[in-house]
């Protein structure tokens, strides 16, 4: 399974909402990421240009896609950014195959 990183902001209208009705989200996050047969790794609030940031584990891309969808399209974040993550291994192994791609710079022979 790969693991993904999504950073999200919420909306005025969410963070008024959770003044008024304090909640962890954590167990949100867990049950849609399970819905699709993956695993919550990590769920932390932060300052900065994100409201919070979940680490999680999905069995493809498109299951993650589906879970990414959902909770962007639920109108509660005013942005959700989803990254899949390399291990240090799949890194290694790119690296070893990018001879073979031949790039070329551009305006050189």
């Amino acid at each position: 399974m790969t693991l993904y990183l999504t950073r999200f902001s919420y909306t005025p209208e969410t963070w008024a909402r959770l003044i008024e009705n304090p909640e962890d989200r954590r167990d949100a996050a867990r049950k849609y990421i399970e819905s699709v047969g993956g695993k919550l790794h990590g769920f932390w609030y932060a300052f900065g240009d994100h409201d919070g940031f979940n680490l999680w584990e999905a069995p493809d891309n498109i299951s993650m896609a589906a879970v990414a969808i959902a909770i962007g399209g639920g109108g509660a974040l005013s942005k959700c950014e989803t990254t899949p993550l390399l291990t240090v291994e799949d890194t290694l192994e790119a690296l070893g195959r990018a001879k073979a791609v031949g790039y070329r710079r551009p305006g050189l022979s």
